[in-house]
């Protein structure tokens, strides 16, 4: 059976909304009058179809049609949804209704408003049951919260229905089950932004200042436990009550201009407690503080890539953490008579998988590393591969000899088995302690990054990884280099 959704308004939320309905292979009709209004939408389509299937595990579905339409009555035809983006004019909004109605007499119509009340949209429909609010973040195609807001007059089974819908494209539909104005969401994020323009008006922070405050503390936090959490959590085994009994009176002072505060009385701590004890259910202090160490070293290393925020200050570390380490030596400091030390790491909490140790595709990483450091020792490095050179990897063998944990202080050898013309052969071993882990053996052959052919590298390059290759020669060669799984040549 197919499945069609009409977006009503092309722009930032209307394209996200379409991109999120089209990847989970939906059909989605848009009408939009802008007549850039189709580039507008593509663009927003080609960042989700980057970044989307990036969440998942599982191979996205085959992905939908995306037709254009002249209008409003030819998108809205026959959908099971129809998703309203347009201007926050209520005005705007009530016409849009209107022609929706007349083309349209069974679809669930969801406005995307991030502040209206439904019951102030439905006010002039004709069938004002199946209207409710569906209140997404942007981008859509990547953000899952959104807000579910019935008005006076909406018919209880479309939220139901709405939530089958937008859990099957991958969201966190929110019931917010009083209409009030700004729903949930926004209204806890402008109480910040109030304050944050306080900040600004009185000359306290800059606008940097402000969202650093956020971008490398409490909003590393809010991303995977959220404000009432977070603080049932800071108050140790007391919980919340602990929490509200230390700082609760904090509350009155003349710290915010937001200062109407609701009164901490025996009744309400209580509740308060009661509800975060119900949302912690049967997990410890304890148990929460390791769920919340895990998802903030993903949090942390997943911006760590990208070089972004609090990623970037832990990326900066690693460069005084390589010094301490000996992992900024080059090839001029390599005793060619020994293998070369060319990973001295711990391994991190989402290395492991559901045995409790490290999983396959992070042995390849740490060789890889290995061998990128190696590379940066002889001479290719960034600098050398912006000029146009490289090495790319021929092939791999990976032996898992032992048992990794997260936590485990590893280092990896390095021995030189062939470094000549364009070839360079690298044996690692991975080692925790003295105790043998595992072995990587890497075939790499340098290139033109011009012509993507074989090329001999630099003469610096090359005497390197000749002066460590001959001093390595002498070295034992591993019983096991050379081999295949299960053959031994």
């Amino acid at each position: 059976m197919t499945k069609l959704a009409a977006i009503i308004g092309g722009g930032v939320i209307g394209g996200g909304w379409a991109a999120r309905f089209l990847l989970n292979g939906w059909d989605v009709r848009v009408f939009d009058p802008d007549p850039e209004a189709e580039r507008k939408t593509q663009a927003v389509l080609d960042n989700a179809r980057r970044a989307l299937p990036g969440l998942t595990d599982v191979a996205m579905p085959a992905e939908g049609t995306l037709t254009h339409c002249a209008s409003i009555a030819d998108a809205v035809a026959e959908c099971a949804l129809i998703v309203e983006a347009v201007p926050e004019r209520l005005e705007i909004k009530h016409s849009v209704y209107a022609e929706i109605e007349t083309a349209n007499t069974t679809g669930i119509i969801a406005s995307s408003t991030s502040g209206i009340m439904p019951s102030d949209l439905q006010s002039e429909m004709t069938h004002p049951e199946r209207l409710i609010v569906g209140h997404p973040f942007n981008p859509v195609y990547l953000l899952p919260l959104v807000e579910l807001v019935a008005g006076k007059k909406t018919d209880p089974a479309c939220i139901e229905k709405a939530k089958a819908i937008y859990t099957e494209i991958g969201m966190h539909p929110l019931h917010c089950r009083v209409e009030i104005e700004g729903f949930l969401s926004d209204r806890l994020q402008e109480a910040l932004w109030r304050e944050a323009l306080w900040l600004l008006k009185d000359e306290v922070a800059t606008a940097e200042e402000i969202d650093a405050a956020i971008a490398y503390g409490p909003g590393l936090r809010w991303a995977q436990m959220g404000t009432m959490q977070t603080f049932h959590l800071a108050g140790g085994e007391g919980g919340m009550r602990a929490m509200l009994a230390m700082f609760g009176p904090c509350l009155k002072w003349p710290w915010t201009k937001l200062m109407d505060v609701p009164d901490l009385t025996d009744e309400f701590v209580e509740m308060v407690g009661d509800q975060c004890d119900d949302h912690a259910g049967t997990l410890k202090p304890r148990d929460l503080e390791r769920i919340r160490d895990n998802n903030l070293v993903g949090i942390i290393r997943s911006l760590r890539g990208g070089d972004w925020g609090a990623g970037a200050t832990v990326k900066a570390h690693d460069k005084v953490l390589a010094k301490l380490n000996g992992m900024d030596a080059r090839a001029a400091d390599v005793d060619p008579s020994q293998p070369v030390t060319t990973v001295v790491r711990t391994v991190p909490l989402d290395w492991t998988d559901y045995n409790g140790h490290m999983n396959e595709a992070r042995y390849l990483q740490a060789f890889g590393d290995a061998t990128d450091r190696f590379m940066e020792m002889i001479g290719c490095d960034a600098d050398y591969i912006a000029t146009g050179g490289s090495y790319f990897t021929a092939e791999t063998h990976i032996r898992h000899l032992d048992e990794v944990h997260a936590g485990a202080k590893i280092e990896v050898r390095t021995q030189v088995l062939l470094g000549e013309g364009k070839k360079m052969h690298l044996w690692h071993e991975m080692f925790e302690g003295d105790r043998l882990l595992a072995s990587g053996e890497h075939m790499l052959i340098h290139v033109s990054l011009e012509t993507r052919k074989p090329s001999d590298p630099s003469a610096e390059i090359a005497a390197n990884l000749t002066r460590i290759a001959q001093g390595h020669s002498a070295l034992e060669r591993p019983a096991a280099a050379g081999a295949s799984v299960g053959v031994r040549k």
